[in-house]
């Protein structure tokens, strides 16, 4: 009986899948992100009555590290996988990444023991101390897991992908909850042990495929001579990304507390959900063919319809949860975190814009500006650098992150608008968009002020929630069905 159930189940999950190769390629993966973000959410509000602010502090600053060690943990070789025509080369490649993992796994394990104390100390975080030895052990895993991640991605094993994503977070999430007598310990090891339970799944379904024995050190040498590019150019581009992400809660923890970063790390992650989840497939859906748009002339006017797209669709909701971020906050993960709704309510312009001009970003790519992009990062980088410094020179931390999210938004608009210029689109029309989505969904809300106002929590959500409803049906329609 249980069997003929899952069987009907499954068959059902496959009508709901588009037909379009591609396109259901796509859906299994942002299937698979969008259960593993969700188990994680589930279970934040058990997590933060288990933690404290400080344990998610220092959970912040070890996932920062490893998150800027990971990035650089193959020199970017990984990308060059799914490249080649041949499976011999790619298998190389492959081997070659391991072994440059291997070597940055062994160049952490000497900083650790050089200098381990003293990065735990400079961050203000002297318990990370005692679990620095952690460090390489993410490294190695997380390298391993990125590296046959792209073999999986040249071989379109994207079930595998998407089976992963879940098995990592639940393998994190049981160590978390039933290791939480462990403190802090808990979080770090389970945040290393869920990317070693990915990387045994797609290292199996690697080592069968048969092509996978063809390599040989000769081969190994030349692929590292021909992709060479890829250390010497794309290694940079990605650190100052990720550090653009990874190094505020390293800096908060720093200069104010642990406490701050755990705070700041948990706003961070809710707010950045729908961009972990929807980003990507946004992204596909408008630009899967802007490269035939640019030849056939309609170029700006599709980056103009997308940036639209997109903020009709990011703003109503940005906008109901800004209003409603210290109680939902309070409400869902305790009393302790309200202050993490709070700094969730200032981050929430930055990262609407954010979530905006990520898959714009392609066009930079698209018009080969790559290098104007990676200045344009790299200046947003050292501005917001500077206002954390700043910050903590004449302000609290509160005022610091304010500061902080207040510029991050200025510099995302900006992103924005250089993507529009860059495109050829229209100035004017966009602001114009900006400027009526802002009234409207304004008006919207103070139905929702009056409601909270007068009837509290609840009900507010309620009338938001309908509001929400009256914004989003449309909206989506235009979204999925005018762009499809």
């Amino acid at each position: 009986m249980w069997q003929c159930l899952i069987a009907r189940a499954r068959e059902g999950v496959r009508r709901l899948l588009p037909k379009n190769k591609f396109a259901r390629s796509v859906s299994v993966l942002v299937g698979g992100t969008t259960g593993a973000q969700a188990l994680m959410v589930l279970a934040s509000p058990l997590l933060t009555r288990l933690y404290t602010p400080e344990d998610f502090g220092l959970l912040a600053v070890y996932s920062g590290l490893l998150a800027l060690f990971a990035v650089i943990a193959s020199l970017r070789y990984e990308l060059a996988i799914p490249l080649p025509e041949s499976n011999t080369e790619a298998a190389n490649v492959l081997v070659l990444s391991l072994l440059v993992v291997l070597l940055m796994t062994g160049i952490s394990v000497l900083m650790v023991l050089l200098a381990g104390q003293q990065i735990a100390h400079a961050l203000d975080t002297p318990k990370l101390a005692q679990f620095v030895w952690l460090l390489p052990i993410g490294v190695l895993l997380s390298g391993i897991y990125k590296v046959f991640n792209y073999w999986a991605v040249r071989t379109k094993a994207f079930g595998d992908i998407a089976r992963t994503r879940i098995s990592q977070t639940l393998a994190t999430l049981a160590v978390q909850l039933f290791g939480y007598k462990l403190g802090g310990l808990a979080l770090l090891f389970g945040q290393a042990g869920g990317q070693g339970m990915g990387s045994l799944r797609l290292a199996r379904s690697a080592i069968k495929h048969q092509e996978f024995n063809t390599w040989s050190w000769g081969g190994v040498w030349l692929a590292a001579k021909r992709y060479k590019q890829f250390p010497l150019f794309s290694t940079w581009s990605g650190l100052f990304n990720a550090a653009g992400t990874q190094l505020p809660p390293l800096m908060f923890a720093a200069l104010f507390s642990a406490g701050a970063a755990g705070l700041y790390a948990l706003a961070s992650r809710i707010l950045r959900l729908p961009m972990t989840v929807l980003g990507g497939a946004i992204g596909q859906v408008y630009f899967s063919d802007l490269a035939k748009a640019k030849q056939s002339g309609g170029f700006s006017t599709q980056v103009e319809k997308a940036a639209e797209g997109l903020l009709k669709v990011s703003l109503p909701a940005a906008a109901a949860f800004m209003l409603l971020a210290p109680e939902i906050f309070g409400l869902v993960f305790g009393t302790d975190w309200r202050l993490a709704g709070d700094i969730a309510r200032w981050m929430t312009p930055w990262i609407l814009f954010q979530f905006i001009s990520s898959p714009l970003s392609v066009v930079y790519f698209v018009l080969e500006k790559e290098r104007l992009g990676f200045f344009f990062q790299v200046s947003m980088f050292l501005v917001r650098l500077s206002v954390v410094f700043l910050g903590y020179i004449y302000l609290d931390f509160m005022g610091t992150l304010i500061a902080f999210s207040l510029v991050s938004a200025f510099c995302y608009i900006s992103y924005c608008y250089s993507i529009i210029f860059l495109s050829g689109a229209k100035f004017k029309s966009f602001s114009l968009v900006i400027l009526t989505e802002v009234i409207k969904v304004g008006v919207a809300l103070i139905s929702a002020v009056l409601s909270f106002s007068y009837w509290g929590l609840y009900p507010a959500l309620v009338v938001s929630i309908l509001l929400l409803l009256v914004f989003y049906i449309p909206r989506f329609r235009e979204f999925y069905i005018g762009h499809s």
